[in-house]
């Protein structure tokens, strides 16, 4: 298999799948949530760094979100189980479309 050649910042990632930056800033913290090896973290001299995710990686946490949006409370349980500040979840039920 080839090695990926270049990776999409967490932040453009969110104008590519068109999705709210803490969400993905929230499954990006369990590196279970997505495919081994497609979240990649680069250092740029900050103290935090940079979450990066390959081709694959962004595939991958489509995916996930798809498949959390199934649940039984969908985005908002899964925040809760990953124990997600009631702030953060808040803003980020905001964003999340009425269905």
């Amino acid at each position: 298999m080839a090695r990926p050649t270049h990776v999409y910042t967490i932040e453009y990632v969110t104008t590519l799948i068109s999705e709210n930056l803490e969400l993905i800033e929230e499954v990006a913290r369990n590196s279970d949530n997505i495919d081994y090896g497609e979240m990649i973290h680069a250092y740029d001299g900050t103290e935090e760094g940079v979450t990066t995710f390959t081709e694959r990686g962004v595939e991958s946490l489509k995916e996930f979100l798809a498949d959390v949006r199934t649940w039984e409370c969908g985005v908002r349980q899964f925040l809760v189980d990953e124990q997600c500040d009631p702030e953060v979840i808040k803003r980020i039920m905001a964003d999340e479309p009425k269905s």
